[in-house]
């Protein structure tokens, strides 16, 4: 006998398949956001179809830590204190490495002309110019401040598993992107965070087992607001699609 949700699953239908497009076309890194806050049934909601993110059987090495309010105000202090002390002393950079790498210690072509374009990018739409280091930091910082997203969100695993699910990790947060996406809601994933997971784990209450994946600002975009039109580029599908046989 079939459980029921199988069947469920295995028999719906997508009626409206342009909107499923527009919520994964229209999901964008938002860097600025009203103060209007989010109901706890929607993110409750949001995690929940969330849940629903494939992982390697069926393992959901995912966990989430919801900040609002007063904690969410003291975790951007104690961060953002620590970003502007390595501003004053880059030295103290050393203190605080990021638990896994994120990036690759060499940058080589395409990936790095992909990563100018959008550091140039931005900055040009923000005004700020080449070796402006004062603005630089100021809006490095805006990751730490949440881009003033009422919801501040971050994302933990246990250290005891394996590359594989951080994979898994990434299709449960595009899952969430997507959900909020559709309840009008934006989002912007923050490795930024992970070089102060010393300062952010024992603030979230996380167990010396848990290791920071990444932070995550979500909220209502403020549409008046120039970054948030700034647009990346993708590369064609045929640029990267290979048809075997």
């Amino acid at each position: 006998m079939k459980h029921p949700s199988t069947v469920v699953q295995v028999s719906t239908v997508i009626h409206d398949p342009a909107s499923v497009d527009a919520a994964i076309e229209s999901r964008f890194s938002a860097r600025a956001f009203l103060p209007r806050p989010v109901p706890k049934t929607v993110l409750q909601d949001i995690l929940r179809v969330a849940s629903r993110a494939p992982s390697g059987t069926n393992t959901q090495p995912w966990k989430v830590y919801v900040l609002q309010g007063s904690k969410k105000d003291e975790l951007v202090s104690q961060v953002c204190a620590a970003h502007d002390a390595i501003a004053a002393n880059p030295a103290l950079a050393a203190g605080h490495p990021e638990p896994y790498d994120y990036y690759p210690e060499k940058w080589v072509s395409p990936y790095i002309d992909r990563r100018r374009e959008c550091g140039f990018g931005l900055y040009g739409v923000l005004g700020i110019g080449k070796g402006d280091r004062d603005r630089m930091h100021q809006q490095h910082q805006r990751n730490f401040r949440f881009f003033d997203a009422p919801v501040g969100l971050m994302f933990t695993i246990d250290r005891i598993m394996g590359r594989g699910s951080l994979l898994d990790y990434g299709m449960f947060l595009q899952s969430i992107m997507v959900a909020a996406r559709a309840r009008g809601l934006h989002t912007c994933p923050q490795a930024a965070w992970n070089g102060f997971h010393s300062i952010v784990l024992p603030l979230i209450g996380a167990a010396e087992n848990e290791m920071l994946v990444c932070g995550m600002s979500l909220g209502y975009a403020d549409e008046s607001e120039p970054v948030n039109h700034y647009q990346t580029t993708r590369v064609d599908p045929g640029d990267f699609t290979h048809w075997v046989g």
